[in-house]
C-alpha cells in the first residue's frame, strides 16, 4: 500500500480505510496521541453509492459556519504540482477580519485517481452487503444505526462520561475554550464569563455546572458549543464533542422522569442497541429559561 495508507479499522460494522494527512502533505511523522482525530469524508463510490475514507489528523480545533463571501479561490501563483487543477488546497477562508487564514481542502483531490479507482472496485456481493448495513450520506456523516426509516442529524457531545445530542441545525459553531474567559461583574451566577467571538460578546455557560455535575479542570478536549436561543448567541462549555451523526427516529423514546436542570431540557433518549449506547437528546431552547434569557443582552454593555 502507499505510505500514506495506515490500514483499515471497523466503524459501525463497516471497514473504513485510514490515511494520514501528514503523509499526504509530505510532513514528517509524529507520535500519535489522544488529540489525534479521524475525520470521515465521503467520496463518490462505485455504482453511485458514497464511499467513506477516514483521514487521520493531529487534532480538530473547531467546527465553523462561514459566510461564502469569506472564502476565495487559491491564487494561481500558490498552486503546485504538475496538474494545477488537482491541488489539495482549493480555496482560502478569511476569519477574524483577515487576521486568520484557513486553507480549505478538496477531499477528492487529496487522493490519486488510480488509488481511488482501486478503492471503488467492489468485490462480488459487496453491493448487497452495503444495502443491508450502515450507509454514508452525501455530507460525509456515517449513519449511527442500520435501522431503516426516517432519521435526523445530531451533534453528539460528552459530559462526565455521558453522551448528549442536539439537532445539528441548532449548532451555530463549535470553538475551542480560550485560556481565559473574561468574568464580568454583576452577571448572573449561571454565566461562566464572556469571550470575544469575531467581534461579538458571547456569554458562556459551563454545562457541567448547569446540570449540577462535578466541575472539571480546563482541558484541551473541552469545546464551546454556540447555539442561537431566541435570537441570542450563547456558548456552552462541554467536555468534548464526539461526532456528527444520524439517529433513526425509531430509536428515540420519550425521556424518563429526571431531576434538576436535565428535567427541563432532555426531550428524549436514543437507544442505539447495536452500539450498546444511549444518548440523551436535548431541547436547546430549554437550556436558558425566559428570566435568564432577559439578562443575556445586557452582558455586551457590561463587558464593554
Amino acid at each position: 500500500m502507499p505510505a500514506h495508507v495506515l490500514g483499515v479499522t471497523t466503524l459501525r460494522d463497516r471497514l473504513l480505510p485510514l490515511v494520514s494527512l501528514r503523509a499526504i502533505f509530505g510532513l514528517p511523522p509524529a507520535t500519535r496521541s489522544e488529540t489525534n482525530k479521524v475525520v470521515v469524508v465521503s467520496l463518490p463510490g462505485a455504482s453511485g453509492r458514497p464511499m467513506a475514507i477516514g483521514v487521520v489528523m493531529d487534532k480538530v480545533n473547531a467546527v465553523l459556519r462561514v459566510d461564502r463571501a469569506a472564502v476565495t479561490p487559491l491564487p494561481a501563483t500558490l498552486a503546485h504540482g504538475a496538474d494545477r487543477e488537482r491541488g489539495e488546497i482549493r480555496s482560502i477562508c478569511r476569519l477574524d477580519q483577515g487576521r486568520r487564514l484557513v486553507s480549505v481542502l478538496s477531499a477528492e483531490a487529496m487522493f490519486d485517481p488510480t488509488e481511488l479507482a482501486a478503492w471503488r472496485a467492489e468485490p462480488k456481493g459487496a453491493a448487497a452487503q452495503d444495502d443491508a448495513g450502515d450507509r454514508s450520506d452525501d455530507t460525509g456523516d456515517v449513519t449511527m444505526s442500520d435501522t431503516r426509516g426516517e432519521d435526523s442529524q445530531y451533534v453528539i457531545f460528552r459530559l462526565l462520561g455521558e453522551d448528549y445530542g442536539v439537532p445539528v441545525e441548532a449548532v451555530r459553531e463549535i470553538v475551542r475554550v480560550p485560556e481565559q474567559l473574561t468574568r464580568v461583574p454583576r452577571t448572573p451566577d449561571f454565566i461562566e464569563g464572556v469571550i470575544n467571538l469575531r467581534g461579538t460578546v458571547l456569554p458562556v455557560i459551563d454545562q457541567r455546572r448547569r446540570f449540577g455535575l462535578a466541575e472539571a479542570a480546563r482541558s484541551d478536549r473541552q469545546r464551546i458549543m454556540v447555539f442561537v436561543i431566541q435570537g441570542q448567541h450563547v456558548g456552552f462549555i462541554v467536555d468534548s464533542v464526539s461526532e456528527v451523526g444520524r439517529i433513526p427516529d425509531a430509536a428515540i423514546a420519550a425521556a424518563p422522569e429526571l431531576a434538576g436542570e436535565r428535567a427541563k431540557v432532555v426531550r428524549g433518549i436514543a437507544n442505539l442497541t447495536t452500539q450498546n449506547r444511549m444518548i440523551q437528546l436535548l431541547d436547546v431552547d430549554g437550556l436558558v429559561d425566559p428570566a435568564e434569557q432577559a439578562a443575556l443582552p445586557a452582558l455586551g454593555a457590561l463587558a464593554a
